[in-house]
């Protein structure tokens, strides 16, 4: 069994370091939350006391943290992993943090002799659980060969972006334009019902028109349309506001460095700051829906 250490075991790294534990991967994590690892211990799994203590022996090492701060504080400097991993050993961050620190990181990688690929992804808690999250990739082809059967235990699709921190911008254009379809598809949605329409059945009509779209189709901002959307369990679970935010962030961040002006994202960006100032941070994404229909936070 291919040993692999995963650190971070939150929503997203929790499920899919379970996907590779269950399709035989012999896995040591680590995470803060001692709750989190006794899920994956129970699975089979080696709960490590510290993220030194999971690389240890490990072939493969495979991280989901929430931003930049913390893949760097993991990796670099003279604590940092990179100074105790054996050379060659393969490391997938598949954290979304910019581009331009997947590259620092990749670039230090490189100089301790690692080979290091930035892989976030897309699916949700959804699709991390049910093993069908797609990979956006970045880093060398010869690397993502070896990973491959990593990551086909955890997605579907595997997508190879381009060069070190290619994955990283493909991923924030991908949630900068979900950011984007979500307040549109809320905006619509709360039009038609302010009008006397069905919420159902006017979602029913715009996905057999030219609005359709993912957000619309398959999670459905308004409670009681779509049974397993996070819009219909009090939108608790799913991708939280504050994520959704700081995707954005980062999209608009990487558009100033380029001189490149963004106005549906940096509204979108807007809409969603002020959702989490009103102290909805925590709830899915698809909660902005409340800012257009005050009725659906009660």
């Amino acid at each position: 069994m291919q040993h692999v250490a995963f650190i971070g075991l939150g929503n997203m790294g929790g499920p899919m370091a379970l996907n590779l534990q269950n399709k035989g991967f012999a896995v040591s994590a680590f995470d803060l939350s001692a709750e989190a690892l006794a899920r994956l211990q129970a699975a089979g799994a080696r709960a490590a006391r510290s993220a030194a203590d999971a690389v240890a022996g490990a072939e493969v090492v495979i991280s989901m943290l929430p931003a930049g701060k913390h893949v760097e504080g993991l990796y670099l400097g003279e604590d940092g992993l990179f100074a105790r991993l054996p050379k060659g050993t393969l490391v997938i961050d598949c954290s979304t943090i910019a581009a331009a620190s997947a590259r620092k990181v990749a670039e230090a990688a490189r100089v301790a002799g690692l080979c290091m690929l930035d892989a976030p992804v897309s699916g949700g808690t959804a699709g991390a659980t049910a093993g069908t999250l797609t990979f956006i990739v970045g880093g060398e082809s010869a690397d993502l060969e070896r990973a491959r059967p990593l990551l086909e235990a955890m997605g579907k699709n595997i997508f190879h972006a381009g060069a070190s921190g290619a994955g990283q911008t493909a991923k924030i254009c991908n949630n900068m334009l979900l950011g984007i379809l979500m307040t549109g598809t809320a905006e619509a949605l709360a039009l038609g019902v302010r009008n006397g329409l069905d919420p159902k059945v006017l979602s029913d009509i715009i996905a057999k028109s030219s609005g359709r779209n993912w957000a619309l189709e398959v999670y459905n901002p308004w409670p009681g349309v779509m049974e397993n959307a996070p819009a219909s369990r009090g939108y608790k679970g799913g991708f939280g506001t504050d994520l959704m935010l700081k995707d954005l962030g980062l999209a608009n961040e990487a558009a100033r460095e380029i001189e490149l002006p963004l106005a549906l994202g940096a509204l979108a960006e807007q809409c969603y700051r002020r959702f989490s100032a009103d102290g909805h941070g925590g709830l899915d994404f698809s909660a902005i829906i409340q800012s257009y229909v005050a009725e659906l936070s009660a």
